[in-house]
């Protein structure tokens, strides 16, 4: 069943966020793993994209589903 409506650019933001973050959090292992422990705070931080897009990404589709 196919919209019509526009479509969003919230939910590609929202997934590319959580890419990032997920990537992030990878990074982070890795690191740990190969014996680094002072991480820069930049790559702490980017692993908060995680849970917000995946927060934005229900939050978009959720408010996509009611308008339809």
């Amino acid at each position: 069943m196919a919209s019509n409506s526009p479509r969003s650019a919230v939910l590609p933001v929202a997934m590319a966020m959580f890419g990032v973050g997920l990537l992030a959090i990878i990074v982070i292992f890795a690191l740990f793993a190969t014996g680094h422990q002072d991480l820069p705070a930049w790559v702490s931080l980017a692993t908060l994209l995680c849970p917000a897009g995946l927060i934005f990404g229900v939050i978009a589709t959720v408010v996509r589903a009611r308008r339809s």
